[in-house]
Parts: structure tokens; C-alpha cells; sequence
């Protein structure tokens, strides 16, 4: 990586062990390791996020290849099976009648109102054609009966 040979790590551990003495070489030694773990861990995570970012993209671009092909072609090998000489498909397509045409016109329904039930007020009955109907016919109805029999002793 940083392309040192063996004579070189040598020299540098000779200038670090006289410039920090053997006391604080090790402390030293393990604050290295530390910052080297940490700046691959953070170097791993970026590749990582670099990869994933690239995957997307490819699979981004292949799936719209697909669906692009897919509906094409899975639509014309469907038309071809159930109707390979294209007969189906020209009996089914309806001609559109031409503009001057002699036939009568036929007007649309008109639209009905809807019946809306009103729940606030109590229902009623139509009113009745026999005589005997109501309270009021029937008792006029006993009173004629009455009459007519007081009329006739």
C-alpha cells in the first residue's frame, strides 16, 4: 500500500522507540491500532455504501429493461397463440358507424330522481275507495241502517 520494505519499518521503530522510550511505546502501539481499525472501518462502510449504491443503479435500470420487454413480449407470444392469422382480432373490431348516417337517432333515458325516504314523519295510507273506509263512513254507514229500520216499523 504505502510500498515500505523491511529497512524502513525497521528505521521507523528505532526513531519511535528513541523519540517515545520504552515506557510509552506500547500506549502508543495501541493508539495506532486504534486509529488504523477505526479508518478501515470507515473505509469498509463507504465501500460498502459505494457497492450498494451501484446495485441499485444496475438493478434500477435492468428491472425497467425487463418490464419494457417483458410486456412486449409477453403480450405478442399471447396474440400469436390464441390468434396466429390475426382473424380474431379483425372479426372483433367494430367499425365506427359513418356521420351521415340514415338511421333515427334515439334519445337517452332522462334521468330519474331518486326516491329519498323521510324517517321524521309517521307513514300513512293511501286513502281508501270503499265506504266502510273509515271511522266516520262507518258510523254514518250504522246510522242509515238505523234510520232505514226505524223507518220501516
Amino acid at each position: 500500500m504505502f510500498d515500505l520494505s523491511w529497512g524502513h519499518m525497521a528505521i521507523i521503530a528505532v526513531v519511535a522507540l528513541l523519540v517515545l522510550g520504552p515506557k510509552e511505546l506500547p500506549n502508543a502501539l495501541r493508539t495506532a491500532s486504534q486509529w488504523m481499525r477505526t479508518a478501515r472501518k470507515l473505509a469498509g462502510e463507504f465501500q460498502s455504501g459505494v457497492n450498494e449504491i451501484i446495485r441499485e443503479a444496475d438493478l434500477d435500470d435492468a428491472r425497467k429493461q425487463l418490464q419494457g420487454l417483458n410486456t412486449q413480449t409477453i403480450q405478442k407470444h399471447i396474440e400469436n397463440t390464441v390468434d396466429p392469422t390475426g382473424e380474431l382480432k379483425s372479426s372483433l373490431t367494430v367499425e365506427e358507424p359513418a356521420a351521415e348516417s340514415s338511421a333515427p337517432s334515439i334519445p337517452a333515458p332522462a334521468a330519474e330522481t331518486p326516491v329519498v325516504a323521510d324517517f321524521d314523519e309517521a307513514p300513512t295510507l293511501p286513502p281508501s275507495t270503499t265506504p266502510m273506509a273509515t271511522e266516520h263512513s262507518a258510523a254514518e254507514h250504522l246510522v242509515a241502517e238505523t234510520a232505514g229500520a226505524a223507518e220501516k216499523s
